[in-house]
């Protein structure tokens, strides 16, 4: 079977209040955004769920749906613990999406480097 490069995802999102939802897609980013702006009827939409707590990735959706199942048969305790176990303070893992990365500033790593050296101590046998 030939393999894809597209990318599937199984995602919990949390209310503030800890409400989650766990659901499957193929655009994560898109999804989120979905989310956020209470297009996705249903469920979360009420709770607010749009803060990503937990994702797992996965090459083909079957494995993806099979897993999204698994998940959602859990008590809501164990659910609790696998986020807590990536992400213990319930951070919003996609909080720098699609923000512009920071420029590396290589000069300061080797103005750093220079200084340790300069402090590093000396050998006398030189």
């Amino acid at each position: 079977m030939p393999r894809s490069d597209k990318v599937y995802y199984v995602y919990i999102v949390a209310s503030r209040s800890r409400t989650l939802y766990i659901g499957v897609t193929g655009e994560i980013e898109l999804r989120l955004a979905q989310h956020r702006s209470g297009t996705v009827e249903g469920f979360p939409k009420p709770y607010r769920c749009h803060r990503l707590v937990y994702l797992e990735r996965f090459a083909y959706i079957n494995n993806a749906i099979a897993r999204e199942k698994q998940l959602k048969g859990w008590l809501r305790a164990r659910k609790v613990a696998l986020i807590e176990q990536e992400n213990p303070t319930w951070e919003d893992l996609s909080a720098g999406w699609g923000k512009p990365a920071a420029r590396y500033d290589w000069r300061a790593e080797e103005e750093a480097k220079q200084v340790l050296r300069r402090s590093a101590p000396q050998d006398d046998n030189d």
